[in-house]
């Protein structure tokens, strides 16, 4: 089988609801909102682009017919519900081009909407042009799996070169360019690391939802690291570590997303915008397109009602709400030396 068609096969297999740490995250209820359902904005602002809505469909798939298959719908949901939509790693495509348009489907079913390239994080400038000519792309991610790549029996193994060579796209690349992790969380010292090279937007994609070195190690004959299958930093411990980063950056958080409330405290916990992949993946492959459609309007609306629950006009308004944080997310601010007080101060 295909080493992608086999990801989509195992991120499926493995997909199931769970608890994760947005569960120890509560809004403190406020009674007296003084809000209007109709006049709340649910847009918000990421590398300079205005986004009708606060999350988009995060890097998924793509180098294979089955995989080609999956973009061209994910990209007609998101030309269809104004979503922004990233690409699965086109590295595959720069090295074999009879591949490409597993990918290229992606843009002609998206002609007007935001569009994302992704490449690896050991990837070159001139690869990294390529691959945004290629696919017509608004913006790169980079994404950074260190512990996929270990965990893979054909991955990376020398990852030396990496930040050098992100700097040298963030400088260089006429795009937008966002780094990103794949479910293994950020602390602020990585995310420091990230700024001082010239990167701008960071996905700090947590831990809590399709884990990559679980898919890796099923792949594998032994299976030897099972322990390795919750490795990282979760999504709300990567954006508490965010948040004490004094520089302003846009902040994108995904990796366990399940639902319209959890993207909501994302965004109240100091996200620009929420990434979405393994739910929405989930639920295409086994409903019907409309379904799934209809699933994203549903959270779209179900935003406008969550940001009024909280007296929020527009996303911004979100990181003012008052939120009490318990169970690991203490337990991460009490070892990490965080205020978790502060956010319940608001």
């Amino acid at each position: 089988m295909d080493r992608k068609d086999e990801h989509v096969s195992l991120a499926k297999a493995f997909h199931k609801p769970k608890e994760n740490s947005f569960d120890d995250v509560r809004i403190i209820h406020q009674s007296l909102p003084g809000s209007r359902c109709q006049e709340t904005s649910i847009q918000t602002t990421l590398f300079g682009q205005t986004l009708a809505t606060p999350f988009f469909i995060n890097a998924m798939t793509g180098g294979s017919e089955k995989t080609g298959h999956i973009n061209q719908s994910l990209a007609i949901l998101a030309r269809e519900t104004n979503l922004m939509m990233a690409t699965g790693s086109i590295s595959a495509a720069l090295r074999d081009p009879s591949v490409a348009d597993s990918f290229k489907i992606a843009r002609k079913e998206l002609p007007n909407g935001l569009l994302l390239a992704n490449i690896g994080a050991g990837t070159t400038l001139e690869e990294a042009k390529r691959g945004v000519d290629l696919f017509q792309a608004d913006a790169l991610q980079i994404h950074l799996n260190a512990p996929q790549e270990l965990v893979m029996p054909e991955g990376d193994r020398d990852f030396t070169q990496w930040l050098t060579l992100i700097e040298e796209i963030v400088t260089h690349l006429a795009v937008p360019v966002i780094v990103k992790e794949v479910g293994f969380g950020m602390t602020r010292q990585t995310i420091q690391q990230l700024l001082n090279v010239g990167v701008q937007t960071i996905d700090v994609a947590g831990s809590g939802g399709t884990s990559f070195t679980q898919i890796e190690n099923a792949r594998r004959k032994k299976r030897e690291f099972a322990y390795l299958n919750d490795f990282g930093l979760t999504t709300i411990e990567s954006l508490l570590e965010a948040n004490e980063i004094p520089m302003n950056f846009g902040l994108i958080a995904s990796g366990g997303i399940r639902n319209a409330f959890d993207i909501f405290k994302a965004l109240c916990l100091g996200a620009d915008a929420v990434g979405v992949s393994g739910v929405i993946l989930n639920h295409l492959m086994v409903n019907e397109l409309e379904d799934t459609i209809a699933l994203i309007k549903q959270w779209q609306q179900e935003l406008h009602v969550l940001y009024t629950l909280v007296g929020a006009k527009e996303t911004l308004d979100l990181k003012k709400t008052p939120l009490l944080l318990s169970g690991r997310n203490k337990d991460w601010c009490d070892a990490r030396n965080i205020d978790w007080t502060k956010y319940s101060l608001r």
